[in-house]
């Protein structure tokens, strides 16, 4: 099912809100699939570990997973904008998603090494017991083929909010983290992450919910 974007804001929710919406789909019967969206520097990652704790316990699934490797990005000639769409194997998370919604075998996911700055193949395993999986990432709202294809995999839908300035100040501190300069950051970040920050906020209407993340403790 396709579902259209709204001409206003979805409703807005702090994470104790959100967990109690998933809390009333956890006792469905059937896995409850979480998506928290939002742009480079939201937090998604953090918000994913402080969601789950509130939950008492839930699986955490990576979207970062999926980055092509460096040496594909290379030889494609694409490193510059590793982080955009294409530089994914946009693919293959849909087809992930669709194994995580039909619980009904151990799936193993990939998780993205920062300091590597590879995926780790077959890194997360996610068994049929696992009664709810968070899955992270910027473009699970991404209204383009193939990722528009998982939208409709998803019982809810958060999309993560953030003070532009507090966002990126996160990314510079990242990036600083990883080997860059501040300077080679900010032209990182001003030549690649907000262009990708930008088609990420495009799909903010898709999402059920806008997740307040300032008030989540900064991620690490």
């Amino acid at each position: 099912m396709t579902r259209s974007p709204r001409t206003v804001d979805p409703p807005r929710v702090d994470l104790d809100g959100l967990a109690d919406r998933i809390a009333v789909l956890r006792h469905s019967g059937r896995r409850c699939l979480v998506g928290l969206a939002g742009p480079p520097g939201a937090g998604k990652s953090t918000v994913a570990g402080a969601l789950a704790g509130r939950l008492g316990g839930a699986t955490v699934v990576p979207m970062d997973g999926f980055h092509l490797a460096q040496s594909v990005l290379d030889a494609a000639g694409i490193a510059d904008r590793k982080g955009a769409p294409h530089t994914f194997d946009a693919a293959g998370f849909v087809a992930l998603v669709r194994r995580l919604r039909a619980a009904d075998e151990v799936v193993y996911a990939p998780r993205f090494d920062r300091h590597l700055e590879e995926p780790i193949a077959n890194a997360i395993a996610v068994t049929p017991d696992d009664d709810v999986v968070i899955v992270e990432g910027n473009y699970l709202l991404l209204d383009e083929p193939p990722w528009s294809a998982a939208r409709a995999l998803f019982d809810l839908v958060a999309h993560l909010d953030l003070d532009p300035e507090v966002r990126l100040a996160r990314l510079v501190a990242r990036h600083v983290v990883h080997g860059r300069t501040p300077d080679e950051a900010q032209r990182w970040i001003e030549r690649n992450d907000a262009r990708n920050a930008r088609l990420v906020e495009r799909g903010r209407g898709r999402a059920d919910v806008i997740l307040a993340a300032g008030s989540v403790a900064a991620p690490h």
